[in-house]
C-alpha cells in the first residue's frame, strides 16, 4: 500500500455472501498489488442494525449503515459497491452515479433489460464527468480464463467456430431447501439463467471477442413450492404444505439451456441449472477454432486446457497449462509457481482493474453496456422459451 497515493473511500451495500467476498477483496487488493489509490473500507450498509454491525467487525469496515442513501450522500465515500438483489440494483447505481460517486454493481446488472438501459445510460452520463461504473463479473479476472482470452486475440485458436458453455451447481436439488430471495423472480428476475446463466454468457462473449446475435431458449422448473425460511419477510406467496410448514411459490427457473449463434457466424450450447446434483461450482467452457480449442473448467481453476491444431498428429494433443506462472495474468502478486489461486482472488483482481482504471481516468470493464448486451442475452431466452422460436438478442426496449 502506497502512503502518499489518495485514499477512495468505499462505500459497500449489502453484507451477505458476496458482500463477504468484496470485503475480502478491498481488503487484499492493496497488500497484494501496487494501486494508484489507497481503498478506504469506509461503510457498510445493511437494514438490520445488529447483523452489519456484526458483519463491520468481522469484514473489517469502519463505519455502519442502515439506509443506502447515506452512503451515496456520505462526503468520505468515493465509491459505492452494490451487493444487494437485483431489484435494488438500478436505484442505488442510478443515485451514486448522479450523486458523483464512482459505482461497482454486482452481476446480473438489473433484472430487466429496461433497467439495464437506464442504468447504462447514467452510466454514461456520469462519465463525462469523470466518474466510472464497472458490472461485477468476477470470473474474467480468472487467470486461466484471461491466458484464454490472451490466446484467442493472438490467433492462436484461429477464427473461433463453436462454443459449448456449461455453469453446474446443485445448491437447490433438494426439493425441501428452503425458499431465498433467489428463488422469487420480483427480487432476482430469473432463476439460474441470470444468477449463473448470466456468468457464462459474459464469459464466452469476453474470451471471444465475439456477442451473441439470436438464441433458442429452454426453461424449467423442477421444484414449484418450498419451505419458507423462519426469518422470510412473508413476502412470498405460499400456502401450507402437506406437513403443515408454510411454503412459498417458486417464480424462476431452476434450469435453463439454450442454442445461441454469434454475430461473426459462430454457433454455442449452453447449460445453466443449480440442479446438476454433485456439481457444486462447475463452470466450464470449451472454445472451438479453426486452428485449435482451449477447454476449461473451474472446479480445476488454476489449468487451461490448449490444443494446438497445427502440431503434428504424431504429437498432437491437448495440453494442459498449469497457470501459476509469475507471466501469467494476475500471477505475479501472488504466490510462487505451483501454488493455485482460488475463488476469492477474482474479487480481489476486479478490484485492482477498477482502481487501476479509475486512478487513470479509463473506463473499467466489463462496462455497464457490457452488462447490459448480457441482459439482453437474457431476456432473448425468456423470450424464446416462451414462443417456442429463436429470438434476437438485438431488440428495442422502452426506457423507463
Amino acid at each position: 500500500m502506497d502512503p502518499n497515493a489518495p485514499d477512495l473511500g468505499v462505500g459497500l451495500v449489502g453484507h451477505a455472501f458476496m458482500g463477504a467476498a468484496h470485503s475480502q477483496a478491498w481488503r487484499s487488493a492493496p497488500r497484494f498489488f501496487d494501486l494508484p489509490l489507497n481503498p478506504r473500507m469506509r461503510a457498510i450498509c445493511g437494514r438490520d442494525a445488529d447483523r452489519v454491525r456484526a458483519a463491520a467487525d468481522r469484514l473489517g469496515w469502519e463505519s455502519t449503515e442502515t439506509d443506502w442513501t447515506r452512503v451515496v450522500a456520505r462526503d468520505d465515500i468515493d465509491l459505492v459497491d452494490v451487493c444487494t438483489p437485483g431489484d435494488t440494483h438500478a436505484e442505488i447505481a442510478i443515485a451514486a452515479l448522479e450523486a458523483g460517486k464512482h459505482v461497482l454493481c454486482e452481476k446480473p446488472l438489473a433484472n430487466t433489460v429496461a433497467e439495464a438501459q437506464a442504468m447504462t445510460a447514467a452510466a454514461d452520463r456520469a462519465a463525462a464527468r469523470g466518474v466510472l461504473a464497472m458490472v461485477g463479473f468476477t470470473y474474467r479476472r480468472v487467470p486461466a480464463i484471461a491466458l484464454a482470452k490472451q490466446l484467442v486475440e493472438q490467433g492462436r485458436i484461429g477464427q473461433v467456430h463453436h462454443v459449448r458453455a456449461q455453469y453446474l451447481q446443485d445448491w437447490i436439488a433438494d426439493p425441501m431447501a428452503p425458499m431465498s430471495w433467489r428463488l422469487d423472480k420480483a427480487k432476482a428476475g430469473s432463476g439460474a439463467l441470470g444468477d449463473v446463466g448470466a456468468h457464462i454468457v459474459d464469459l464466452t462473449q469476453h474470451i471471444t471477442g465475439d456477442r451473441i446475435a439470436s438464441v433458442n431458449g429452454l426453461l424449467e422448473t423442477f421444484v414449484h413450492e418450498r419451505p419458507l425460511a423462519a426469518d422470510s419477510s412473508g413476502s412470498l406467496l405460499g400456502g401450507q404444505g402437506a406437513s403443515g410448514t408454510a411454503m412459498g411459490r417458486v417464480t424462476v427457473d431452476d434450469a435453463a439451456m439454450f442454442l445461441a449463434r454469434f454475430e461473426s457466424g459462430a454457433v454455442g450450447v449452453f447449460e445453466a441449472t443449480r440442479f446438476a446434483t454433485g456439481r457444486k461450482n462447475a463452470i466450464r467452457v470449451e472454445i472451438n477454432g479453426s486452428d485449435g480449442s482451449l477447454a476449461f473448467d473451474f472446479e480445476d481453476m488454476n489449468v487451461l486446457n490448449f490444443y494446438d491444431g497445427r502440431d503434428p498428429a504424431e504429437t498432437a494433443g491437448f495440453r494442459r497449462i498449469l497457470v501459476t506462472e509469475p507471466t501469467h495474468p494476475y500471477v505475479g502478486a501472488w504466490w510462487p509457481p505451483g501454488h493455485g489461486l482460488g475463488y476469492e482472488h477474482g474479487f480481489t483482481h476486479q478490484v485492482v482493474d477498477l482502481v487501476t482504471a479509475i486512478g487513470k481516468g479509463e473506463q473499467p470493464l466489463p462496462s455497464f453496456a457490457d452488462g447490459l448486451q448480457v441482459q439482453r442475452v437474457l431476456a432473448a431466452v425468456e423470450r424464446s422459451a416462451e414462443m417456442g422460436a429463436w429470438q434476437p438478442t438485438a431488440v428495442p426496449v422502452p426506457a423507463v
